[in-house]
Parts: structure tokens; sequence; C-alpha cells
């Protein structure tokens, strides 16, 4: 039953993810019409995707963003917002070097000393990565059900050699070469094997011990919000599975950590509690884990907050913290 359900799910978000997209790289978001400065933050935004992520699929005019109708939202808000594009699967570290290379971009398009980084699963981590590297860059790191300390789904794929040949045929050999090639990016690496051992617990234990951080938290808390190089660390995540009964493509793919850990204190991927760095500003919204970047199309439940709100609450709330 288990390998059906995750055979399943991986079906489903082959569908989602294989269609044509607009090549691009960094992706600047502008607003022909800029309605408020309410989130106008002092340093531009930066978004980093997570696996088996993308800037947009489709054109300008009706393509799809990964971080659905989010920056556009932002940048008629009065913020400097910029998508970046790396390996959708491969080590946070490889992931990370990439960031790097278009957070200079964006220092040298802007003239800004720094950014403020904000990552959705496994750009979570990757988002942190810039900051081990390039302290001098980063104004804050924002990490929406990160990996921070992994997601125990990997952990069970790369001990099942049935799901590791599954995931390897659909991930690696169709879908991460798919999104890089119609990205315009043929030549990004990808490796399953190297994304789920980066995402895993044990992974994530190492490149944590490796690095470590007083904005993760020891136990399920908070971290600490500005650790020593002024930094700043802030979180959020869900704690909801199946939310839109019209989201077949979410709810299938949200049973991957119930069942990997045998509860539903998670978002359908990563558990609650391994996503906290630094200020947890909530962990168990009424969302899953593509709810959380507003996905698929913006479908959540009915009473469920609003993401593009929160990101927009959020860029205020770096705002006000002088960021």
């Amino acid at each position: 039953m288990k390998l059906k359900n995750i055979a399943i799910s991986l079906t489903l978000l082959s569908a989602f993810t294989a269609s044509p997209v607009f090549a691009s790289n960094l992706q600047s978001v502008k607003s022909s019409s800029v309605t408020s400065d309410y989130a106008k933050t002092k340093y531009p935004i930066v978004f980093n995707h997570g696996m088996f992520g993308f800037t947009r699929l489709g054109p300008t005019s009706f393509g799809v963003d990964y971080f659905y109708q989010i920056l556009p939202d932002l940048a008629r808000n009065g913020a400097t917002v910029f998508a970046t594009q790396v390996s959708p699967l491969e080590t946070t570290e490889l992931r990370g070097e990439q960031l790097l290379q278009q957070v200079d971009e964006v220092l040298a398009i802007t003239g800004s000393p720094k950014v403020n980084l904000i990552g959705h699963s496994h750009g979570g981590p990757t988002i942190r990565y810039i900051e081990i590297v390039a302290p001098q860059k980063v104004a804050s790191l924002t990490a929406v059900a990160g990996t921070i300390k992994g997601s125990k789904v990997a952990d069970d794929i790369l001990n099942n050699t049935a799901l590791s040949v599954i995931f390897t045929v659909v991930g690696q050999y169709i879908l991460a070469p798919a999104i890089a090639l119609l990205e315009g990016n043929p030549n990004l690496p990808v490796s399953l094997e190297h994304s789920l051992q980066s995402i895993s617990e044990k992974g994530s234990a190492e490149f944590n011990a490796k690095y470590p951080s007083a904005a993760i938290p020891t136990d399920c808390g908070n971290g600490q919000k500005i650790t020593s190089n002024g930094v700043y660390h802030y979180s959020w995540t869900g704690t909801s599975q199946v939310t839109n009964i019209f989201d077949v493509v979410d709810s299938a793919i949200s049973q991957l950590a119930p069942l990997s850990y045998k509860n539903r204190d998670n978002d359908g991927l990563v558990s609650r509690c391994n996503t906290h760095l630094g200020q947890v500003i909530r962990d168990n919204y009424d969302q899953s884990h593509l709810d959380e970047v507003n996905q698929l199309l913006g479908l959540r439940g009915l009473f469920a907050p609003d993401p593009v709100s929160q990101y927009r609450q959020q860029a205020n709330r770096l705002k006000l913290d002088g960021l």
C-alpha cells in the first residue's frame, strides 16, 4: 500500500510538471502599478525553490510561478523581488553555490549590499548555505516548511531499494531533466541520490553539525532570531495534508510524510519541528507542503490563510525589523 501510494503521488507530480516553461534563470518581477509601500523592504527579497522546483512554467502572460502569485503581489506592494533557479535535484552545497551566483547578480543589479532570502522546502537549507559562506551578503533568512532538520520521507526512500528505483526513474531521468531543459538550463546537474541525502534527517544532521547555527533549536521551540553575524532568521509551516478535495496533486503528494512518520504532525512532506529556524512565526497553519507556496493554482482550504497575504506580511515584518 505504501509503495502504491508513493507511485500514485509521483505520477500526479509528473503530470503537473511536464508542461512547457518560459526559459529563465534569475527572474526579476516588477509591477506596472505599485499600490503601496507595505512590502518595501530595505534590501531586495530573493526567493529559492525546493525539490523539483522552477521559476515559471509557461510564458509571462499566463505562466505558473513556483511561488504562485506571490512575487507579483509583493512587487505591487513596493518590494524588489527576484526568483532564482537552481538544480531541481542536487546537494544543498551545489544548489547553494548556484544560488550564490544569482545573489551576486541581484547585488550588482540593485546596488544593495545585502538580500533577504526566502526558501521553501529544500530552499530552506539552500539559503542557509549563503549565510554560511557569505554572511555579509545576507540580511535575513526565511524558511517556509524548510527541511532544516530533514524529512524522514527521504530517509525511507534511500533505505528502500524499490522506492529508490521508482523515484530515480521518474524523478532523476524524467522530471528533473525536463525542468532543467525547459527552463533553458539543460546542463544543470541533477542527482536524486544527492538530493535525498541532503534533505534526509541523517544528511541534515550531518550538515547542521558541520555548519552549526544558534538559529536552529535543539528542541521544537524557537531558535535564535538574530545570530552573532547579524543575520535575522524566521520560519513557518503547516500541518495539513488534504486541504481541498479538488487539489488532487497536492493531496496525493502530501500522503508521503504521514506514511513515513506514522502521524499527521507534518505538512505532508516535512515534520513540523524539523522546519523550525529562528523566530517561528507559526508552525500549524492549515496548509500542506504545496499550499505554502500557493499551489496548485491557489487551491487551498476554505478557512485556510491566504499564502499570498502571508508572504506580504512577512515582507512587512522584514521592513519593520529594518531589513
